[in-house]
């Protein structure tokens, strides 16, 4: 106990992170690391983050099947037996998983950051949307992340464990597929953008996309870390400080190529037709929410500071998939 006082009070902690090697992890750990703290990241397998940083080097592994573990009623005690100041939660997506988790580490950690997403928000009602104005959220993914935000609310307000949970858009960063101007991940619309050949959209055009440079995140989470009593019992929306319009991303993005935009908007069942299903539906999840969310609560308790606008994150990532022969173009970047 006298160890995790003095960890405490010297801003030196014991942070364990739940699936710490995916896309937000890729730059969390590593800030972390640099901030003098101790790390060590719990997950299923051996791979590495998206981007290379020595500071991994550093990190303590641990492997473990979370959903096997929740099952047999285990994981939490896991978690738990590592002593940690700080709890980081990035792969939790039932209340059920969220809850076992709070109970075990009630009374023996000291702060559960989750890692949430934008669509506890259902189709947007009133923009920008704030923590406390959002529609009901809709599909089994959004539904759940909403309960498990309610849910630690009120563990923090009834005197429990103190948590807080983060709230991302669409995640951008070097090593992955951002989602596109259309709202899905086919590579197809890229080689689209870069040919100056018309590209269809479903809908108007004037749906909204809200991404979130990875790092961006990252930063987010560090600072709920520092100012934790502003942070305790809170829900924090995390994206750019702007969103995009499909025609304004879409623009944005040929331009890139130095091509200019010709959209042909097209009926739902129209673009259904044309596209493989399973993009069609990552479509209809993202442009009919159509969401834009206000950040100026995580700006102003936990002075979240966003460096990249949702265009300069994308095309940081696109660079990166150009370069690395992960993604067909018709012609070559201009910028």
């Amino acid at each position: 106990m006298a160890e995790v006082r003095k960890r405490r009070s010297g801003h030196h902690l014991r942070i364990v992170i739940i699936g710490g090697s995916g896309h937000v992890g890729t730059f969390l750990v590593p800030r972390l690391i640099r901030a003098g703290h101790d790390v060590v990241n719990i997950s299923r397998g051996t791979r590495a983050a998206y981007a290379e940083a020595s500071e991994w080097q550093q990190v303590r592994r641990v492997t473990a099947d979370r959903h096997r573990e929740d099952e047999q009623g285990t994981f939490g005690e896991r978690v738990a037996g590592l002593a940690p100041d700080v709890v980081i939660d990035m792969v939790c997506f039932t209340l059920e998983s969220a809850s076992a988790l709070v109970a075990a580490l009630r009374g023996r950690t000291g702060h559960l950051l989750h890692c949430g997403s934008m669509w506890r928000y259902g189709p947007s009602h009133k923009l920008p949307i704030s923590e406390a104005t959002g529609s009901a959220p809709i599909g089994e993914y959004g539904i759940q992340k909403d309960k498990i935000a309610r849910m630690l609310k009120a563990e923090t307000a009834a005197g429990g464990l103190e948590t807080t949970s983060l709230h991302p858009g669409h995640l951008v960063g070097p090593g992955w597929h951002p989602v596109n101007p259309v709202g899905n991940f086919d590579p197809v619309t890229w080689f689209t953008l870069s040919s100056g050949a018309p590209l269809q959209v479903p809908g108007s055009g004037a749906e909204l996309m809200h991404h979130v440079h990875a790092d961006d995140v990252a930063h987010a989470f560090e600072q709920a870390i520092e100012h934790r009593t502003a942070a305790a019992g809170e829900d924090f929306n995390v994206v750019a400080p702007t969103a995009l319009t499909v025609r304004g991303y879409a623009a944005a993005a040929a331009g890139w190529f130095g091509q200019t935009i010709a959209l042909e908007p097209v009926t739902w069942e129209q673009f259904r037709r044309a596209t493989p299903p399973d993009q069609a539906q990552h479509s209809w999840n993202h442009l009919h929410r159509s969401q834009c969310l206000t950040i100026e609560k995580a700006r102003t308790l936990l002075g979240y500071a966003p460096r990249y606008e949702p265009e300069e994150a994308v095309l940081e990532a696109v660079r990166r998939l150009v370069e690395h022969d992960e993604l067909k173009v018709a012609a070559p970047l201009v910028v």
